[in-house]
């Protein structure tokens, strides 16, 4: 039986296959993996996960601007396709997590981790680590979900830009919103180097 058909605004819409970003995509995987194995071998190598990031952001907004040159940009659509893309994986991820916690976590632990779960689920947990991590906080290690910060970075990103896009789109050219975009780009860098 085949699936019914989509229409043009719920169909997903593909790049073509780039080796260079799939050549990126290694060579961040590789960094990010030596790094969390030996900290010597690839001191730097947590700079993978800013790899994936800009390798997202690119693929994201891509996508973004052939929807919108095409006349097929429906918000609904970018933000049911990213929940199907990473929920499933997340609440089973989550699920387990919480069912371990539960099981041998002591109790000012697993408070906590009560607390980064809820964060978690509202894609804020790097808000929630930025203020719960650090020197005289609870090691590192007692966090099981801290990996989710990068999740929550992503999925910002998602939610906001798109909107972002769109809206210039509809108000300028995309050009213009370009240049706008980049602006808020440099500006948002200087402010992450202040702070």
């Amino acid at each position: 039986m085949t699936p019914p058909p989509q229409s043009a605004a719920t169909a997903p819409r593909s790049l073509a296959f780039r080796r260079d970003v799939n050549g990126l995509r290694a060579l961040a995987v590789v960094s990010v993996v030596a790094f969390h194995v030996d900290r010597s071998v690839i001191p730097g190598g947590f700079v993978g996960v800013d790899i994936f990031f800009v390798i997202s952001g690119y693929l994201i907004t891509r996508l973004l601007v052939d929807d919108i040159e095409a006349g097929e940009f429906s918000l609904w659509a970018f933000y049911e396709r990213r929940a199907r893309r990473i929920m499933p994986a997340l609440l089973l991820v989550l699920a387990i997590t919480a069912i371990a916690a539960a099981t041998i976590m002591v109790p000012p632990d697993l408070s906590r981790f009560a607390q980064s779960l809820i964060w978690t689920i509202l894609f804020a947990s790097n808000i929630f680590f930025s203020f719960n991590t650090g020197y005289f906080a609870a090691p590192a290690d007692s966090y099981p979900l801290l990996h989710t910060w990068s999740l929550a970075v992503e999925e910002q990103f998602y939610l906001f830009f798109p909107l972002l896009l769109w809206g210039l789109s509809r108000l300028i050219t995309l050009r213009w919103a370009a240049v706008i975009i980049a602006v808020l780009t440099l500006l948002s860098l200087a402010l992450s180097i202040i702070a």
